[in-house]
């Protein structure tokens, strides 16, 4: 082949290159604009649909990170506030998929401070397993509550939540049969359409209940209490991660629809007093319960978190003073280890009591004054998955609940941007943007499933433990690891103090 047909073949292929080129330039745009309108329709996933086709490296990423995590980043263990291991399972339970792992635990079990159930040579049957019976709150009441549910959401209120969200939520926990407590914001209309039991949390600020001077109105609790899916209140002392300081709503977060539903005035700050100005002592804060009971009917119960512990004395002291029925009828026990959207970065590292030592320790305050059948016991702080939430049944909650385990069912990836309305996933921003990545039908399942898988796998470790049902389980079904490598029953760790008798009287109070 002569020199000059060679460079007309060069040039036909120099031709063919360049065509082929262009060709895949095309195509590779066209595949992106259609990766970019198929994300921003789909429904299944938050991150695409509000980052069109960039969202899709997080995939990719995220499943080559199981390969190089070894090597380069922290183990699966290692972070905070959650490990990966602890959100991988969330996301798995509320995915419905297969939650089973294979080679063995990478839990180290010797440190510390490890929690270990102790499993019975002839564990539960599944046909002699039971459902968890249900429990009654507020015996005293006008409309007492009956649930069966011992796990349920926790208080999350609509500012500090997106509306998307909190429909999710909503949504969510009517199908799981759970309730949904709606944080310290007040009453939203996103909370009702699901249809689901509600839980009306009364902050220091009394959003949602309060006259215009911010004092409590008795008005504004009947209007509340009138709607059939408010089950019981519950007034908030505190809570875990800033135990002192009210709640906090940046004022970028305080729209108008927020405004009105706190009756407070939107762009500005929403900060609530660090606790209830009309409280100076115990006999106040019975007094506050009755009148919420009296005025609405219901069950009303507080919210705290445990710091110092000598007030328990006098608190169920004049509880007996009073008679019995006075006595809050339950008590949600925040451990310093609790979550929030926004707080000051000492009181989320140093003050208030992990639930590890503030939740026996009211349990133990109250059987020793009689008082533990009347006043039912709620555990919080961080129980989101099932070995966590059945120790705190075991140390003798009668429910668990839990905030950041359903927002992980919602699509929270721990960003930490919770303060700044920059929530990629869009469970805690109101920039409607990102908001649209959240779709409301979908993540209800998402919460349902939670519900249930996480439910389920308390019950496999109840079972394993011999006992039929998780609220049977008690101290001495798990032990504790101690600074020497060996382990000690809960039971011998904390050890029910004598129960108190209780002489009653007429009315349920006390006898002379």
């Amino acid at each position: 082949m002569s020199w000059p047909d060679l460079a007309e073949l060069s040039h036909h292929a120099l031709d063919w290159l360049t065509t082929l080129f262009v060709f895949a330039i095309g195509v590779g745009v066209l595949a992106i604009v259609w990766m970019y309108f198929v994300d921003r329709l789909q429904t299944r996933s938050t991150i695409r649909r509000n980052f069109p086709v960039i969202g899709r490296f997080r995939f990719l990423f995220e499943h080559l990170g199981e390969f190089f995590r070894q090597y380069f980043f922290a183990m699966d263990r290692e972070e905070l506030p959650f490990n990966r291991a602890q959100r991988n399972w969330a996301y798995r339970a509320a995915k419905n998929v297969d939650n089973t792992v294979a080679f063995g635990s990478t839990r180290n079990i010797h440190a510390t401070g490890s929690v270990l159930f102790l499993n019975c040579p002839y564990p539960t049957l599944d046909e002699d397993a039971r459902a968890a019976a249900p429990l009654q709150f507020g015996p005293y009441c006008r409309e007492p509550y009956v649930t069966a549910s011992f796990i349920n959401i926790s208080g999350m209120s609509f500012g500090a939540l997106s509306a998307p969200a909190v429909r999710a939520l909503s949504r969510g926990a009517r199908h799981a049969g759970c309730w949904m407590n709606t944080g310290e914001g007040g009453l939203s209309p996103y909370h009702l359409e699901g249809g689901c039991d509600l839980v009306f949390q009364i902050g220091t600020a009394k959003y949602g209940v309060r006259d215009m001077d911010g004092r409590l109105s008795d008005e504004r609790l009947r209007e509340i209490a009138a709607h059939p899916q408010v089950k019981m209140f519950e007034i908030k002392l505190s809570q875990g991660a800033k135990p002192g300081k009210g709640g906090i709503l940046p004022a970028v977060k305080v729209s108008e629809e927020i405004a009105r539903i706190r009756g407070i005035r939107a762009g500005h700050d929403s900060i609530s007093p660090n606790r209830h100005p009309e409280l100076h002592g115990e006999a106040d804060l019975l007094d506050l319960v009755a009148r919420v009971r009296d005025v609405t009917g219901i069950p009303v119960g507080l919210k705290l978190v445990i710091g110092s512990s000598d007030w328990l004395t006098r608190f169920t002291a004049e509880i007996h003073r009073r008679g019995i029925e006075s006595a809050p009828d339950f008590i949600t026990v925040d451990g310093a280890e609790g979550g929030t959207g926004a707080a000051p970065q000492p009181l989320i590292d140093m003050v208030g009591l992990p639930l590890r030592e503030a939740l026996p320790l009211l349990v133990d305050a109250l059987h020793g004054s009689g008082l533990r059948d009347r006043i039912r016991v709620i555990a919080s702080g961080k129980l989101m998955v099932p070995g966590q939430a059945a120790w705190a049944l075991c140390l003798g909650a009668d429910v668990v609940v839990t905030a950041r385990g359903f927002m992980f069912a919602l699509g929270c990836i721990q960003a930490l941007q919770c303060n700044r309305n920059t929530c990629p996933t869009g469970v805690t921003t109101h920039d409607p943007r990102l908001q649209r990545g959240l779709v409301p039908a979908d993540k209800a399942l998402r919460v349902a499933s939670y519900h249930r898988n996480l439910s389920h796998e308390i019950e496999i470790i109840a079972h394993s433990c011999g006992v039929a049902s998780p609220r049977l389980l008690a101290r001495h079904h798990a032990r504790e690891v101690q600074e020497n490598g060996r382990s000690v029953p809960l039971d011998q760790l904390f050890p029910l103090p004598t129960a108190a008798a209780v002489p009653l009287g007429s009315g349920g109070r006390p006898g002379p």
